[in-house]
């Protein structure tokens, strides 16, 4: 397996030299918009040390990424009143994996609607009123 790149993007977000729409934090872990949403809501939680996937991760981490991914899951539900949360993850390039650095996207479902096709950027207005929606609901959970 490659070593973790400290120059990948979710490193460069962790350090402050990329802008995010965070909407939660604490000392292990980091939620924010991802820019280019398959579905209203979709974030992501990485751990706030590197470590390139859950291959490599150490129990700790994965802890720490699953009980962040759990309660943001119940604030998306919350907070877009949705029937259901896909969650994904995806391990090396063969695995789909696109950025190295371990994260789990949360998409907030509603019955019998499709994801959006990937790659597609959001307007940044609609990123952040979708953030502000999961902060408030997690500050109610």
């Amino acid at each position: 397996m490659t070593a973790y790149d400290p120059e990948n993007i979710f490193a460069k977000i962790l350090r402050g030299e990329i802008p995010s729409a965070r909407v939660y934090e604490d000392e292990h872990t980091l939620a924010f918009m991802d820019i280019m949403p398959r579905a209203d809501g979709h974030l992501l939680v990485i751990p706030k040390t590197p470590c390139r996937n859950v291959l490599d991760a150490s129990p700790e981490q994965l802890a720490a990424v699953m009980q962040t991914v759990q309660k943001l899951g119940k604030a998306v539900l919350k907070a877009f009143s949705a029937d259901g949360v896909t969650l994904q993850q995806f391990n090396e390039a063969a695995g789909g994996q696109e950025v190295f650095h371990l994260h789990f996207h949360i998409l907030p479902r509603h019955e019998g609607d499709k994801l959006r096709p990937p790659g597609i950027m959001a307007e940044r207005d609609v990123i952040e009123a979708h953030a502000a929606q999961i902060r408030e609901a997690v500050a109610t959970l």
